[in-house]
């Protein structure tokens, strides 16, 4: 598990293609690797890596086809900057929100603008993951937990504050920029909850019938096409 509060920006060292999946190599710059044995997971920009070397400035990872397909790692180049976490431990501050590292999906920026010292992002999220976005919930964006300000359909709205920007790979982002997206883990468990014992029936889903039989729509607004 970790927080979403980044404690490092590190750089693509190496890929290495492997057999339809990849190794990836991870220059760590800041982040200190004490206390960091092989096994342990280090978040790279929202995805949980597993250290499977420690070369000293670094650390090695591998990459499956699994995870290529769910998240922008096969995006990246050598040289690129990756957003770092270590895994929280039971005296870390949870300064940030319960953030897995098993990224929902992948989003697409679509504006950015300034706002005052800030800068106000606008990110288009796969249809299926929009049902799980509320206007001041938490959101995971390469690794960054941050606080969603507007939400319109798919696309939401973020203001990526002077020192986020400074400590995270955000400010690098334009335009038609790929993210790796997690949902807050509250809304993904809270729609298996409201299913109950239908959870076990394939191909159950959030319907307007179900929200209104447990009374979050009025059955005539249910009735309306």
């Amino acid at each position: 598990m970790f927080t979403g509060i980044i404690e490092a920006v590190g750089e693509v060292a190496a890929l290495e293609a492997r057999g339809g999946d990849l190794r990836l190599r991870i220059r760590t710059g800041k982040l200190d690797l004490a206390d960091v044995a092989l096994g342990d997971s280090i978040a790279v920009s929202g995805v949980c890596l597993t250290a499977v070397a420690l070369p000293g400035d670094g650390f090695w990872a591998d990459v499956s086809a699994e995870t290529l397909a769910c998240t922008v790692l096969g995006d990246l180049s050598p040289g690129d900057r990756v957003n770092l976490e270590k895994a929280l431990t039971p005296s870390t501050r949870l300064g940030g929100h319960l953030v897995s590292g098993h990224v929902d999906g992948i989003g697409t920026l679509v504006a950015r603008q300034p706002a005052a010292r800030s800068e106000r992002l606008c990110i288009e999220a796969p249809a299926e993951l929009a049902r799980y976005i509320a206007a001041k919930g938490s959101i995971c964006v390469d690794g960054v937990s941050l606080t969603v300000n507007a939400v319109d359909g798919a696309r939401f709205e973020l203001n990526i504050v002077p020192h986020t920007l400074a400590e995270t790979t955000l400010a690098d982002y334009r335009p038609g920029r790929r993210v790796n997206l997690e949902v807050d883990l509250i809304a993904r468990y809270l729609e298996r909850l409201l299913l109950g014992e239908r959870a076990a029936t394939p191909g159950q889903g959030i319907s307007r019938a179900l929200l209104a039989e447990y009374g979050f729509l009025d059955q005539a607004e249910d009735t309306q096409p």
